[in-house]
């Protein structure tokens, strides 16, 4: 069997997904056959992929992206379960890149069995392919409400026996509170899988953090694997809302001297 990592998160579009493809990428580039995964996205931002068998699906794009850093072809076995909101209340399911249900509120405890089942299984295929499978985890683990049927966070990690790490975005504020707070509310099962923290979205004096870093590692007992930069060439297609209010593009100067306006409308939902 494959060996594996989680990657988790303090909050959605704390940097995970660019994390996870980070590491793969480094991982590639030892000679190391890496696979990206997330066992459940929640987006209607995805990519098309053409399975094995000649059917067409979707994954999340962040998926996508991440098999790209491996240098593989994207495969539906690197995000079994992509939920597409409809409205507020309701999501299409697809597994394993076909649309199969309707989840609600109402009704999401007696798909979610289905779903693990789902993922879980796509994971083992991919342990067997694969020497390391870096997952990307969604939204917090530390969802405590959600903790009894989750097979996304810290139920995934348990499921496989690997560790995870914490990645929290400093741009946001309240970082350092976030980080033991996560660990805090996590069981005692789930605190022992988490082996330390990477603190993303940094612009400034890394001397004037440096007292956060060492109290954060003497009051949790994990330490601080690294401190992303701030970087506005780096952009990835929004998967949630929290993504709103940044730069979604790469601004250049104008071709010529003459101009195309163009409008977009907002819609309640990406």
């Amino acid at each position: 069997m494959s060996g594996g990592l989680l990657v988790a998160g303090t909050t959605s579009d704390a940097g995970k997904s660019v994390l996870t493809a980070g590491i793969c990428r480094w991982l590639r580039r030892q000679g190391v056959k890496v696979a990206p995964f997330k066992a459940q996205n929640m987006s209607n931002n995805s990519a098309v992929v053409v399975g094995p068998d000649g059917r067409g699906g979707e994954i999340g794009r962040a998926q996508a992206m991440q098999a790209a850093a491996c240098g593989i072809a994207p495969d539906l076995r690197f995000n079994p379960v992509l939920l597409k909101p409809g409205s507020d209340l309701a999501s299409q399911v697809v597994l394993l890149g076909e649309a199969v249900d309707t989840v609600t509120a109402g009704n999401f405890r007696e798909l979610r069995p289905r779903l693990a089942e789902t993922a879980y299984a796509a994971l083992a295929e991919l342990r067997t392919a694969y020497d390391v499978v870096i997952c990307e985890g969604a939204g917090s683990p530390a969802e405590i409400n959600l903790r009894a049927g989750d097979y996304v966070n810290m139920g995934l990690a348990r499921h496989a026996g690997w560790p995870a790490i914490v990645v929290g975005d400093i741009d946001r504020g309240g970082v350092f509170a976030s980080m033991f707070g996560t660990v805090a509310l996590l069981d005692p099962a789930d605190q022992a899988l988490i082996a330390g923290f990477v603190i993303n979205k940094f612009r400034g004096d890394l001397g004037l953090l440096r007292p956060g870093l060492d109290m954060l590692h003497r009051v949790t007992g994990r330490p601080m694997y690294g401190v992303l930069p701030w970087s506005l060439e780096l952009w990835l297609d929004a998967e949630d809302s929290l993504a709103y209010g940044q730069v979604l593009g790469r601004p250049a100067a104008p071709h010529g001297t003459e101009w195309l306006d163009v409008a977009v409308v907002r819609l309640p939902r990406i």
